[in-house]
């Protein structure tokens, strides 16, 4: 019967940690008595070489020596060797000291024994380590047969000379990984810093080579293929001057996405991509309470609305992170879902994920979900968020966005959910837009239902701008447009709107969401506008052209619904800070649920009629800082 692979391999192990402990006790004795052993030190070894050996297994098995994989040997490893050898001398000296005093016995052996022991256990493990990385992989022996089958000195590999840019923990990650996955035809020859002190230094044997700014005399002299930014965080500013360095040099450059877009905190080379508009925004990473998220989420039964969408299927990530008892994915559009099912089962199996084909119109078939997989927590953003389409069709603003959130919240107090989490938009702030007007009117039917006491439902709304890489987003138009040469499509030369990345405000919907305690609109710290015409210049920059010389850009005006500028807070709104520097709460007025009630019914009955103003005429009265356009 053959042995198993793992326990042949510990027996392999143990064998040889066998002779290095035993070569180590008798080197001990050669080194205290000036390598000259006479029979009764030979005999003193003999007798007491079986409970050493036996002492320092047994706390070797306790530190978990022979559970890891040694290929990967690492700090915390030899950490263990140290302290399994500490205790091991202990309890061997201790022993001696109470049943002999010494008495035959030399202490000096033991310390010295002590030091040898982690010498040779350490060796052993690294050189284990080193010939997996350097010897125990199909790449290193193609190159071998490569140089002996050849007489002449020629280039063995297709490996590209890869510069990083970055020289700190998140660039010492992804070098790592670089170099332990021999699939990856990259050699690492050098980084790049600003940093002075980091100047001259290496990395694992790769030096620091120069700082940013010098980057096309690095890249001729250490004929580099490709670059690879490697920064935690940068600034849009920092970005751009890296990405200005980078194409004067003329070589394709790469980049890993900041912390805040990694959904578990793990750098890993499948991260790299190339660079795109998100990196310009510059925003910094969101820092989250994770304890105080997975209190609310570990364990629990979700739902998503939207659950598809780019800000849903990004939640839907993240929320999966938390280790939730069952996600419901509610969705209108069966592609997305599949995708984000599929992508859901694949990377967290731990979860129980439930696509469901849904409509949050149908009221019926939305409590029919809710009641049989009883979710505890509502994300609800399923929304129509298209400006101008709507504008076309406010029938269709009211129906999805005010009665389907009317539905919602309806079946969350019906099934006693225990929180239901809205998400609005900046265009419910002073709106000139039906889906601006169709999502404060939503926000007022949530708060109105806050508190109530037929339910304990606690009601929370969390507001913010644009995202970019959305599907609704004008980046995916302008790199359409780009695409086919222009021109760019731009509304309006000072038309400003607030973004954050994808990644940032599902992270932020969540921490708000553990945060409130019904009844707030939290908002989200958005940063500085952004001037939409400096977005369409960095794009078509970033395609690897200049505005107005390769790609002209055009200004059609503003669209139906639209303004310059958006707003965060309306009239009457006061900010209260919270724990969180990017969440702030606001604290409105309360409505009166009867009026609102009976107000939304008449809307929804002249969408049913599709009568354009009377829908809008209604909007105004509930929503009367809207202006609407007839």
């Amino acid at each position: 019967m053959k042995l198993r692979p793992l326990y042949k391999n510990f027996l392999i192990i143990l064998a040889i940690d066998i002779l290095l402990v035993t070569g180590s006790l008798y080197a001990a004795h050669l080194v205290r008595f000036d390598f000259i052993i006479d029979e009764k030190t030979l005999q003193t070894f003999k007798k007491i070489l079986p409970f050493i050996l036996i002492t320092k297994f047994v706390c070797f098995y306790f530190f978990d020596l022979y559970r890891g994989m040694w290929r990967y040997t690492s700090i915390a490893d030899l950490i263990n060797i140290i302290k399994a050898s500490t205790i091991a001398s202990l309890l061997i000296i201790s022993f001696i000291l109470f049943s002999t005093r010494f008495e035959g016995f030399s202490r000096s052996v033991f310390v010295i024994d002590w030091c040898l022991t982690i010498l040779f256990i350490s060796a052993f493990r690294l050189s284990l380590r080193l010939y997996f990385q350097y010897f125990g992989n199909d790449e290193f022996w193609k190159v071998v047969k490569q140089i002996l089958s050849s007489p002449f000195i020629k280039k063995v590999s297709n490996r590209k000379r890869l510069l990083i840019i970055g020289a700190g923990d998140y660039a010492e990650k992804i070098f790592r990984e670089l170099r332990d996955n021999a699939r990856l035809k990259y050699n690492v020859v050098g980084f790049l810093d600003d940093n002075p002190v980091k100047l001259g230094r290496k990395i694992h044997g790769i030096p620091v080579l120069g700082c940013i700014k010098e980057i096309k005399t690095v890249v001729k002299r250490a004929r580099v293929d490709e670059m690879l930014i490697a920064i935690s965080s940068v600034s849009s500013k920092q970005m751009r001057t890296i990405m200005a360095h980078c194409k004067e040099s003329g070589i394709t450059f790469k980049t890993v996405p900041g912390m805040g877009e990694l959904i578990d905190g793990r750098v890993t080379i499948n991260a790299i991509r190339e660079v795109a508009y998100r990196d310009l925004l510059g925003r910094e990473p969101v820092m989250l309470d994770e304890e105080q998220i997975g209190a609310h989420i570990k364990g629990r039964r979700v739902m998503v609305t939207g659950a598809g969408g780019s800000i849903g299927s990004e939640l839907c990530r993240q929320i999966c992170r938390f280790r939730p008892e069952l996600l419901m994915l509610y969705e209108i559009a069966e592609s997305p879902l599949y995708e984000i099912e599929l992508e859901l089962k694949q990377n967290f199996s731990s979860v129980i994920v439930v696509p469901l084909l849904a409509d949050i119109q149908d009221k019926h078939e939305l409590e029919k979900a809710i009641e049989a997989y009883k979710p505890q927590i509502i994300f609800h953003a399923a929304a129509y968020k298209h400006v101008p389409m709507l504008e076309l069709q406010p029938w269709k603003a009211v129906e999805n966005n005010i009665a389907g959130s009317s539905n919602l919240i309806d079946a969350a107090k019906k099934f006693n959910v225990e929180r239901f989490v809205f998400v609005s938009t900046d265009k419910a702030v002073r709106p000139t837009n039906v889906m601006g007007a169709s999502k404060r009117v939503a926000e007022m039917l949530v708060q109105s239902h806050n508190g109530l006491s037929a339910s304990d439902t606690q009601f929370i709304i969390v507001r913010f701008g644009n995202v970019a890489g959305s599907v609704g987003s004008v980046v995916p138009l302008f790199k359409k447009q780009i695409a086919k040469g222009g021109p760019v499509t731009v509304t309006h030369p000072d038309v400003t709107r607030y973004f954050m990345t994808i990644p940032e405000a599902s992270q932020l919907i969540l921490q708000a969401g553990t945060m409130g305690n019904g009844g707030e609109i939290l908002l989200l710290d958005m940063g500085v506008p952004i001037k939409i015409d400096d977005m369409a210049r960095d794009l078509i920059r970033l395609s690897g052209f200049e505005p107005d010389e390769d790609i002209r850009i055009d200004y059609v005006g503003l669209r139906p619904g639209e303004k310059l500028y958006e707003e965060l807070i309306t009239k009457g709104e006061g900010i209260v800070p919270t724990k969180h520097e990017k969440i702030m709460v606001l604290k409105g007025d309360d409505h009166d649920q009867i009026l609102l009630n009976g107000k939304i019914n008449e809307l929804i009955q002249f969408a049913k009629d599709q009568d354009e103003k009377r829908i809008k005429a209604k909007l105004q009265e509930i929503v009367p800082e809207y202006e609407p356009q007839f």
